[in-house]
């Protein structure tokens, strides 16, 4: 239990080699790692949570939990803590990005290193398949039957993983199936849009997160879907105004980049992370 949440999470590799922090995107969960989790593990510690509402971790009834993007960091944050995780270099990946980069305000000393893949952090990466989740967020009554209709059903799910895809069939089916599961859990609709509801707090923040950038200087990779229709290649680019040695490289793919792309994905993490001594 962290933070009053049971938190299910992959874990792989020795503890004693440094840690890599594996965040997940929406609709996912750690299930989306599934394939490079072995891969890292081969060389570090490798740690892959569910958020709350995502996945399999379970957060009590009577917790009251409210679904922010500032309580999934704090949720997280807690358990780093409880697993002792003192430093670890983040793979932040959609709304992992934000989650992350919160942990990164507050405890700038334990991130040896970013891995972005499609994690935006820029204005300048969202492209127009984002302008609905922007428009909801800043609406103050939005209408939530409209939105869960165009972000929560299974097609919208599905369409994440294929669309920008070369060859669709190659996505494996039980990924977007396991995704639809897991978010039609009775209430868990609402939760989601809860959580959606709040994403202008992360453009809210992302002048603290440059900052941040700037001060801290990380080691970061950016590997991007070129093809995502959310968050866009300029997204990617936009990293080097803070961080000038960032390395940005593209993959022919679209938002769930790992799906098609693992090998080449996997093979440039592992070259950063030697180049790095990270």
């Amino acid at each position: 239990m962290a933070d009053g949440v049971k938190v299910f999470y992959r874990e792989a590799g020795d503890p004693r080699k440094p840690a890599v922090l594996l965040l997940h995107g929406f609709p996912a969960s750690s299930h989306q790692y599934r394939n490079l989790i072995p891969i890292l593990a081969q060389t570090h510690y490798v740690l892959a949570p569910d958020f709350p509402g995502y996945g399999f971790t379970q957060v009590p009834d009577d917790r009251s939990y409210n679904y922010t993007y500032e309580n999934l960091a704090t949720t997280t944050l807690s358990w780093l803590e409880v697993l002792e995780i003192k430093s670890f270099v983040m793979y932040i990946m959609d709304i992992g990005a934000p989650v992350g980069l919160r942990i990164a305000l507050r405890r700038p000393n334990s991130v040896s290193g970013i891995i972005t893949q499609n994690g935006n952090a820029y204005t300048d990466g969202f492209g127009d398949g984002f302008m609905p989740v922007l428009d909801f967020s800043r609406n103050p009554n939005p209408n939530r039957t409209q939105a869960a209709e165009e972000f929560l059903t299974f097609s919208a799910i599905k369409s994440q993983y294929t669309t920008g895809v070369k060859d669709p069939s190659v996505i494996q089916p039980e990924a977007y199936y396991l995704d639809f599961a897991l978010l039609s859990r009775p209430g868990n609709d609402h939760n989601q849009l809860d959580l959606l509801h709040t994403y202008q707090s992360n453009v809210d923040l992302y002048p603290a997160f440059h900052k941040y950038f700037r001060d801290s200087q990380p080691p970061l990779l950016a590997i991007w879907g070129k093809n995502d229709v959310a968050f866009v290649p300029t997204g990617a680019e936009a990293f080097k105004k803070d961080l000038p040695n960032a390395q940005i490289h593209f993959v022919d793919s679209g938002h769930f980049a790992l799906e098609s792309e693992l090998e080449k994905i996997a093979e440039r993490i592992t070259l950063f992370l030697a180049e790095n001594n990270l």
